[in-house]
């Protein structure tokens, strides 16, 4: 149908041959040409970056009409335990788990509920109590582990979220499913959605950052691939841009050897006007966001630079977030640079913490785990809100399933381990519309199952978006013929959890 109707309109039409070959290059290039008006609004906002500014406040990018009500947060900072950190030792204290130690669990107690393959085999499933002790901390008496000594201090501050749930029980699709909201790749990410719906407040950062640290255990870890802070089919200006620790902070970022900055922009200028005459002809989409990314990263040659140089900050900063943020790439470090980059208004910043999967050797591990996280991430809790900015930003901390009551491997409490169990485990959450000093939800004496208030995967992104001002049902992208969103057909904020 569409061949026709291009074949009747070049017969109808005195199109040179140049137009008339763009124009049967792809039906989405067809198309593309009716939004032209679109993408030159958008090539003007590159320029004149305010253009889509918010409604009372400087905004690059976004969509108009978001946020759709006031924001209790301006921006997200996702710090993510990569591998599944175990609620019995950090979060969720069971008293009966320690009375029933050593009792084995027969087909009766698991009522069918899937296990992964690791276990499933396993005979003897016997009770396994925590070897480290749980303590109260701050007015509200919440519980935490004794291996998080520093957030107990900031105890008043977090939300502890006892009864969070999933769908998927192996690591991959689990850790997509928080990510993205689906069990599968492909899906825009939760930090994709924020860029697409609320842009940045600096036009010299990305409005999504990415920042990676591996565990001081030193295990064998679980992969991380880029689409996971990947744009999906949004457009990929709103992919999430990772920033190293070793070498160039972004990749391609620096300029060639005898190249000057001088000559770079005479470069970029020459193949930004191609671009330009490129986008007029085909009115492609793509070509604005090649253009866009193009500004940015001539832009991020100044403003990265001078963000992941933390020399300027006092000893006072080192001291609150231990002296490991002095070391590029350690998830001190990364917290460090999560306020700089909050600081500098950066929509949504996404730590990844690698090194909890405990399937052996918790007693060892876990203290070295928590070694890495617990001092930093009470520092940003402590910082921002001596800075002020507490209240705007909403911290998220958590991985992407629980583990199970039993011992994998045998109850030997020197080298226990604890296998996959989504079905219920333990978050927290602190800042911008969160209320403080809390725990949510309640899970049964084996932390098996949830008995109060569950927390599905898609109601946690339900409440983020909400916190940010945004409506999870009203951020869309359609696309092959479908309106998408984070959240899927699900989602339900969990106000609970809102100050």
């Amino acid at each position: 149908m569409l061949s026709f109707v291009l074949t009747k309109l070049l017969r109808e039409t005195d199109m040179t041959t140049e137009e008339s070959a763009a124009l049967f290059e792809t039906r989405r290039q067809f198309l593309g040409r009716a939004s032209v008006g679109i993408g030159s609004a958008a090539l003007a906002s590159i320029l004149n970056p305010s253009v889509l500014s918010a409604t009372g406040g400087f905004r690059v990018g976004g969509l108009s009409g978001f946020p759709n009500f006031a924001p209790k947060a301006k921006r997200v900072i996702y710090l993510f335990q990569n591998g599944a950190p175990s609620q019995f030792e950090l979060f969720d204290n069971k008293p009966e788990v320690v009375r029933r130690h050593g009792d084995p669990l027969d087909s009766s107690f698991f009522q069918g509920q899937r296990l992964t393959g690791m276990t499933s085999g396993q005979k003897d499933k016997r009770i396994c109590r925590s070897v480290f002790q749980f303590n109260k901390h701050g007015q509200s008496g919440i519980e935490l582990g004794e291996t998080l000594p520093y957030l107990g201090k900031v105890a008043d501050e977090i939300a502890v979220v006892r009864s969070m749930q999933t769908q998927a029980i192996n690591h991959d699709p689990a850790v997509t499913f928080f990510q993205t909201g689906f069990q599968q790749a492909g899906r825009p990410s939760a930090g994709a959605w924020a860029s697409y719906g609320l842009g940045s407040e600096n036009s010299d950062l990305p409005a999504f950052v990415v920042m990676l640290s591996q565990g001081s255990a030193k295990r064998n870890s679980q992969a991380l691939y880029a689409r996971l802070w990947g744009s999906g089919f949004l457009p990929s200006e709103h992919q999430g841009v990772q920033f190293r620790s070793i070498g160039d902070p972004v990749l391609y970022l620096a300029n060639p050897k005898g190249i000057s900055p001088e000559r770079r922009r005479r470069m970029l200028d020459l193949g930004q006007e191609l671009n330009r005459r490129h986008h007029e002809r085909l009115g492609d989409p793509e070509i604005v966001t090649r253009i866009q990314q193009a500004e940015m990263a001539y832009r991020m040659q100044a403003s990265v630079p001078e963000l992941m140089d933390t020399k300027s900050e006092p000893n006072s900063t080192f001291a609150l977030y231990g002296e490991n943020a002095r070391k590029p790439g350690t998830f001190a470090a990364n917290c460090l640079l999560a306020r700089r980059l909050a600081e500098r208004g950066v929509r949504f910043i996404q730590l990844y913490h690698r090194g909890w999967d405990h399937h052996s050797d918790t007693p060892r591990d876990m203290p070295l785990q928590c070694g890495d996280i617990d001092q930093p991430s009470a520092a940003l809790i402590s910082d921002l809100k001596q800075r002020g900015m507490l209240d705007e930003t909403l911290i998220i901390w958590g991985g992407e399933f629980g583990r199970t009551v039993y011992a994998q491997g045998g109850l030997n409490m020197e080298k226990y381990g604890r296998d996959h169990h989504p079905r219920c485990f333990s978050m927290w959450l602190a800042g911008g519309g969160i209320k403080g000093g809390v725990t949510y939800g309640k899970t049964d004496d084996f932390s098996f199952n949830i008995v109060k208030d569950p927390v599905p995967v898609y109601d946690l992104h339900a409440t983020m978006l909400h916190c940010l001002g945004i409506d999870h049902e009203k951020l869309t992208f359609k696309f092959q013929g479908r309106h998408y969103r984070l959240t899927d057909v699900h989602g339900n904020i969990v106000k609970g959890l809102l100050a």
